[in-house]
């Protein structure tokens, strides 16, 4: 039994490139200092800093803004001057802009510097995801981006471990290490993971020989982007209004609430792998979509419908890991099928828009429900819309099977 264990996880993590592994090790440094958002709700509304949910919500909204304004400018970037140089401005950028927002306490420049701030870290996203397709086959691409969600993950793991640590000795060094990683990993890809060599941008045929289409243009694309958003929107919920839920309702202290993002971490890193070499290619990217968004929305439903205790966010974590490990890495194999060398970075870039939109409608228009009518009738709420987000998923996945034949 435990041979062929060891012999699945062996076939799980084979056949991918050296630089993948590479481009994951960057990110595992980097998402090992994230720590500032997940805990940026809960810092805003200490009594040292003395602001409200709502305006921690219009925060954390601002931050979803800049990450749109960084999607499509990383995009395009990308595109045009090759996803290494956008990863390293990036980074770069980030990890100085961390370090600024940790001193502000006026509240317009701290809404300023979260703007900027997610400017330049999100337009590291296409830039990265375009990265991976780059350095991977098509036999391999899903498992390329679950390994590098692996690395997202276990540096996820760590950093909201040592995250509620530090916060609850002084939530400045938070700030402080989200910046140090994001300079360490800016080394690292500057230093051990070369450019490679892409497709010049005037080249305009897709892999068939077909004329490209711009991702603006891809009808069925864009109302995968819908229902994405949809998603994003209640998904974020797991790491803006959920913590303040457990802070507030459930009186947990704040190295619990991390060892639960701990505990998010650990699940993607131990099973997905494995879960996805067995599921990739056996049905299509949207069977597995449709039901990851299930899982989430059924994870608030058990908030309100559970007795409150010490087990019920541990039981509701597990099943929004199931669905986010059904989901998004199958999002990613969706988006990226629909590409060609030359355009890549624009759909990266339009599905980083596409959750950073979420990132300014969930937390800020969460917060706001919850500061009027309570977290049941949030839970209800974000419930609703998961079953929205899947049923599209589901329509999505007939109007392309009709659209091949």
């Amino acid at each position: 039994m435990v041979a062929k264990t060891f012999a699945l996880y062996k076939q799980a993590y084979s056949g991918l490139s050296r630089s993948t592994w590479l481009l994951c090790l960057v990110m595992l440094v980097n998402r090992s200092g994230t720590m500032v958002i997940p805990f940026m709700t809960i810092y805003l509304t200490q009594p040292s800093m003395g602001y409200s949910i709502a305006q921690a919500g219009l925060v954390m909204g601002i931050f979803g803004l800049g990450a749109i304004c960084g999607g499509f400018l990383g995009g395009r970037l990308t595109d045009r001057w090759g996803f290494h140089r956008v990863q390293l401005v990036a980074l770069a950028g980030g990890g100085v802009m961390f370090i600024i927002l940790g001193q502000m306490r006026s509240y317009p420049w701290i809404c300023v510097c979260a703007f900027l701030l997610s400017v330049v870290n999100d337009a590291f996203r296409p830039a990265n995801s375009t990265a991976i397709a780059t350095y991977s086959k098509e036999e391999n691409r899903t498992r390329s981006y679950s390994l590098n969600r692996l690395a997202i993950n276990l540096g996820w793991a760590f950093g909201g471990a040592l995250g509620g640590i530090l916060a609850s000795i002084n939530y400045h060094l938070l700030f402080w290490v989200d910046g140090c990683t994001n300079l360490a990993a800016l080394l690292l890809l500057r230093i051990f993971l070369h450019p490679a060599t892409t497709v010049p941008v005037h080249h305009r045929e897709g892999a068939a020989g077909k004329p490209v289409l711009s991702a603006y243009r891809d009808k069925i694309y864009l109302w995968f982007i819908v229902c994405t958003i949809l998603f994003a929107s209640c998904f974020f919920q797991v790491f803006s209004t959920l913590p303040l839920f457990y802070k507030r309702v459930l009186h947990l202290p704040e190295y619990k609430i991390g060892l639960l993002m701990t505990l998010n971490g650990l699940l993607i890193a131990v099973f997905e792998m494995v879960l996805v070499f067995k599921m990739e290619g056996k049905r299509e990217n949207l069977f597995y979509i449709f039901y990851g968004v299930c899982c989430v929305g059924l994870s608030y439903v058990f908030l309100d419908l559970l007795p409150l205790s010490i087990v019920l966010p541990f039981f509701c974590m597990l099943l929004a890991t199931m669905g986010e490990i059904l989901a998004m890495p199958f999002m990613n194999s969706f988006w990226i099928s629909r590409t060609s060398p030359s355009n890549r970075g624009q759909y990266a870039g339009l599905y980083t828009i596409a959750w950073s939109t979420a990132q300014v409608i969930g937390p800020s228009a969460g917060a706001e429900v919850a500061q009027r009518a309570g977290f049941k009738t949030l839970w209800w709420i974000v419930s609703g819309v998961c079953v929205v987000a899947a049923l599209g998923y589901r329509n999505l996945r007939k109007t392309q099977a009709l659209a091949y034949e």
